[in-house]
């Protein structure tokens, strides 16, 4: 279909070049033919995994990549309509340059509505390669009625049921000596009942190996969309992200990555489910979204029980915390203690006007607890929050001229400490991107659902500048980078005494062809930090160096096996201490036997110690996550298979092993394995109905 439409193309436009509208109409006419014959084609399965490393190859530790993984599979499943969807909307997918976003935007106001997906090979500025990537995520839908009634007689519901279980096959201590109060398995179920842009019901249970209760963790939704002027209502968990992420921010963000533009602003995505095994940082209770006219009205409220070690007192002062536990690991009789004893109210109000070229909002949160909220008293936690209520409320704003793409947000807490963050991207040329990124968080500046971008962790207690640089300069190879300046007013866990550093990073990327990718990047790292087993009296802050270099190949063999071959390197110092090293060397394959799908790896890594370690990002069965850190001196490798035992029913079978050498056991703690050598075994069916 892709060839047929370049040969037509060719052919029309000698007659685009004398008249444009003629020739687009009549190009316009034969791709609505076409799209009679393959708009109702079954979207093909995105291979997740792939995609992540392709766009996203920088992994870090402090990224919540089973969330990332989570948004991504749902806007694959509900594809944004490109006969709708806004600028804000095109820019969360984290793949079009702002030329690009603003390309589709004008041909459809120019054109009207997009007839076909193939269409966008007749949008300015948009190559095949960006088309392919975006494919995944866009879909073109009619706005009348009667569309919608046949896409729903149509399109079948996504209906689907997934149980895994997944087991070290070795016995740590925490078994053996029985201080885990349940079984080695760690269990999972998920249930998704859903229509695009229309309705969603869905759970999820899980169990972490040693924990007794198989229902430990749960997680629940419904949700109802455009109903009229009702644009979004979710009861049960959610996330909302408004503006730059400064109040809320639904997990969907990348930071710094080697996708140096794109992911340097957050989109206003507003609510969505929680469909994710982090036990925090989500709302449970209600959430609507009410448009009217240009205004979008959202209002929620949240009653949620957390894990928090309580202090009770004598009654003459509160009951206190420290800080509220995200773990979700109840094993043992004192992680049991702790699991929800804490009671956290939240509600909250947020209201964006949309105009032609941007968006203005306000936003407000409060959130209050039961108990008293006092940190550990150290020096670093003197502005840190304390007490039992905290209100933070703020505006935000994105604007549009020409390829620039202006945002920003400022917001209040009741503590008086602010937070402000705002930048641009802009297309200077069809080759050239660039973004620019400014912050600063107070030190008292208390957001606890915060996430926009900064070098901490939270957005608190911190100072910063970032550019960003991506340039093109012919089809298939690209050179980007950032450098990102920041400062500590205050201190800091492990740095104590106000500090500075830097950061940045190069990247090269080529598609030597249809088969093969090569990209290589170095990213370098100075941060102040406490230097350990120190003599002098108070702890002494030294500069750190974190490097690493990455060497990746990736080549598609046939059709149906494909290998990616990667080399990377770590070192970090101290500055008055020698080099800690690292590398890893690492070979994938995949391909595909009759009805099996097959992923593995081997990979050999040596560290000197943890903090040479290597986060390296792992093939897993369907949405799972894992990312582990390569440290110490081993062999790592994984096979997982995939087979469709009927045409409704998928089994995964997933079995990886950790080897070290020179070492007598694995892991510490309760975690301790006495061997060598750590085992897993996982296995997952999904049944559609």
């Amino acid at each position: 279909m892709i060839l047929l439409f370049a040969v037509t193309k060719k052919i029309f436009q000698k007659i685009a070049l004398k008249c444009p509208r003629v020739g687009l109409q009549t190009l316009l006419i034969l791709l609505s033919i076409q799209e009679i014959s393959a708009q109702n084609k079954p979207r093909s399965e995105i291979n997740l995994d792939a995609f992540i490393q392709r766009v996203f190859p920088v992994q870090q530790e402090n990224i919540n990549y089973e969330d990332l993984y989570e948004s991504l599979y749902q806007l694959y499943q509900n594809p944004l309509n490109l006969n709708t969807a806004t600028a804000e909307e095109l820019a969360s997918i984290y793949i079009l340059s702002q030329a690009q976003i603003n390309s589709i935007v004008q041909h459809r106001e120019q054109n009207g509505d997009f007839l076909s997906i193939y269409e966008l090979q007749a949008v300015q500025n948009l190559d095949l390669e960006t088309i392919s990537k975006i494919l995944p995520f866009v879909e073109v839908r009619y706005k009348f009625s009667a569309g919608d009634l046949r896409n729903r007689l149509t399109n079948p519901t996504e209906h689907y049921l997934v149980l895994r279980n997944s087991q070290t096959l070795e016995q740590s201590k925490g078994f053996a000596e029985d201080k885990y109060l349940g079984s080695p398995q760690h269990l999972y179920a998920r249930y998704r009942l859903s229509h695009p842009k229309d309705f969603q019901v869905g759970f999820i249970v899980e169990k972490d190996a040693g924990e007794k209760h198989y229902l430990d963790f749960y997680t629940f939704h419904f949700q109802l969309k455009n109903k009229g002027n009702l644009r979004n209502l979710i009861l049960g968990d959610y996330q909302a992200q408004f503006g730059q992420g400064l109040i809320m921010s639904a997990g969907f963000s990348l930071g710094k990555s080697s996708e140096a533009i794109a992911t340097t602003r957050r989109s206003n995505l507003g609510l969505r489910p929680y469909g994710s095994l982090l036990e925090g940082g989500y709302f449970r209770g209600a959430a609507a979204t009410y448009q009217i006219d240009k205004i979008d009205l959202t209002g929620f409220y949240s009653y949620a029980k957390r894990d928090a070690n309580i202090n009770e007192t004598d009654g003459e002062r509160e009951d206190y915390f420290s800080s509220v536990l995200t773990g979700g690991l109840h094993r043992t009789a004192t992680e049991l203690a702790r699991k929800n004893q804490l009671t956290e109210q939240s509600f909250g109000l947020n209201a964006t006007f949309r105009f032609k070229n941007g968006q203005v909002g306000a936003t407000i949160l409060n959130t209050q607890f039961d108990a008293f909220l006092q940190r550990t008293p150290v020096l670093y936690n003197k502005f840190e929050f304390v007490g039992k209520q905290n209100l933070v409320a703020g505006t935000n704003a994105t604007y549009t001229w020409q390829n620039f793409n202006f945002f920003g947000e400022a917001a209040r807490s009741s503590s008086g400490g602010v937070g402000a963050i705002g930048g641009f991207v802009a297309a200077l040329s069809k080759q050239v991107e660039w973004a620019v990124n400014l912050r600063n968080f107070d030190r008292n500046f208390h957001s606890f659902y915060a996430n926009a971008l900064s070098e901490g962790s939270r957005n608190i207690n911190e100072r910063g500048i970032y550019w960003g640089l991506k340039y093109t300069p012919k089809k298939g190879l690209v050179f980007s980078g950032f450098y990102d300046r920041f400062q500590f007013p205050w201190l800091r866990y492990l740095v104590d005494a106000p500090s500075s550093g830097f950061d940045y990073l190069l990247r090269m990327s080529y598609q030597i062809n249809k088969k093969a990718l090569f990209y290589a990047q170095y990213h370098e790292e100075h941060k102040g930090k406490n230097l350990p087993n120190n003599t002098t009296v108070s702890d002494l802050v030294v500069n750190t160096i974190r490097q690493s270099i990455l060497v990746n190949f990736e080549y598609a063999i046939n059709r149906d096996f494909k290998t990616q071959t990667r080399v990377q390197l770590n070192t970090f110092q101290y500055e008055t201490r020698s080099k800690s090293k690292g590398y890893v060397l690492m070979q994938d394959i995949e391909g595909t036997i009759r009805k099996v799908q097959l992923k593995g790896r081997i990979a050999y890594y040596s560290t000197d110690d943890y903090d040479s370690r290597i986060y390296v990002y792992e093939n897993d069965v369907l949405y799972a996550i894992s990312f582990p850190a390569y440290y110490g001196n081993g062999l790592r490798t994984y096979l997982i298979a995939r087979y469709g035992l009927t045409k409704n029913l998928d089994l995964w079978v997933r079995y990886a092993r950790t080897q070290l050498s020179g070492v007598t056991s694995i892991g510490s703690g309760n975690d301790q394995i006495n061997a060598p050598h750590r085992s897993e075994i996982k296995a997952q069916i999904k049944y559609s109905f």
